[in-house]
């Protein structure tokens, strides 16, 4: 079958969806698609964490609920492969993670209800016209503000006071990454330090870019949160420690895993929070009656080994300040 037909059949199959799932899935049984755009081990908290809180609310998997996972992380491609599959299950409600997956499951799925998570600038995204009203099909939990990427700044400073110029890792295409860099860069001569835009999408050019940024001195790096810079963590990581570049994370598993400071949301408890959603949803609410949330509690950890290799003295009050430091 050519792409393009099975596309326009899975248009058709999502128009028809609550009659198909009442017809093929056991009475009483509801079915959830989840697509997680963490790589599997990252990934795996947070949707325990979703379906432990649905257990909680009344959901028990092979009773009255099935729950289907996957992860695509961040290869588009696989993403729209993975997603046709999951739409042909006649799910009731799809859950996505991450702009990259959430963009394609809007793209190829109109009717079914979807519930984002971890996701920047949902208006600037193009997935919800009103964070108080979406209007679409569409709703669910953004991860950070555009003006989490000043906090950021003002947190690598604090560290590193001696930086002047700071690499923002972004991912040009995607608008909360361009909202991230324009608000950091207004606050950038109060800080006295020059912004520069690192634009990624893959393992090379994360590699090359950083390298390059890396060579003329005095860089700290800020690594935004997009599916890219998530599956290559590892590497981002490394190579900040190679090229002895203090570096502020997203979220706590860059600092886990080797990475100077990370400050963020906590991921599985947005996931217990957007469990909440997809059970109104499975109960009779539309999206459009939910409105986006933000998180208001931020974790900030510390990894103190790897300050030590780069010869930074973190301040006693900055460490006191912190959720977690890692010895």
């Amino acid at each position: 079958m050519r792409r393009r037909d099975f596309i326009a059949g899975i248009t058709g199959l999502s128009a028809a969806w609550p009659l198909a799932a009442r017809a093929q899935q056991t009475v009483g049984m509801r079915r959830i698609g989840m697509l997680m755009g963490y790589a599997e081990t990252d990934a795996q908290p947070q949707v325990a964490a979703l379906r432990q809180e649905l257990q909680k609310l009344g959901w028990e998997e092979g009773r009255n609920i099935r729950i289907d996972v996957r992860f695509p992380a961040a290869d588009a491609g696989r993403i729209r492969a993975i997603l046709m599959e999951l739409v042909s299950l006649t799910p009731d409600v799809l859950v996505s993670s991450t702009n990259l997956v959430t963009a394609v499951v809007q793209a190829e799925v109109r009717t079914i209800p979807i519930v984002f998570l971890s996701v920047g600038d949902p208006v600037g995204s193009g997935f919800v016209s009103n964070e108080a009203r979406p209007n679409g099909n569409l709703t669910g939990f953004a991860n950070w503000e555009m003006s989490m990427s000043g906090k950021w700044l003002e947190l690598l400073k604090e560290v590193a006071p001696e930086v002047e110029r700071v690499g923002l890792m972004v991912h040009p295409e995607t608008a909360a990454s361009i909202g991230f860099f324009k608000f950091a860069e207004g606050l950038a001569p109060a800080l006295k330090v020059k912004l520069v835009a690192l634009g990624v999408h893959d393992a090379d050019e994360i590699e090359r870019t950083l390298t390059a940024f890396a060579a003329e001195g005095n860089g700290g790096l800020i690594v935004t949160p997009h599916a890219v810079t998530f599956t290559n963590r590892d590497l981002i990581v490394a190579l900040a420690a190679r090229l002895r570049l203090p570096a502020l994370y997203p979220l706590a598993f860059y600092a886990k895993a080797g990475g100077l400071v990370s400050y963020g949301i906590d991921v599985p408890s947005q996931f217990q929070q957007g469990a909440g959603y997809v059970d109104r949803i499975l109960r009779g609410t539309k999206p459009a009656d939910l409105p986006v949330q933000y998180p208001t509690k931020f974790q900030l950890v510390v990894n103190l080994k790897t300050a030590k290799t780069l010869g930074l003295a973190i301040p006693e009050a900055f460490l006191l300040r912190a959720d977690e430091v890692i010895e």
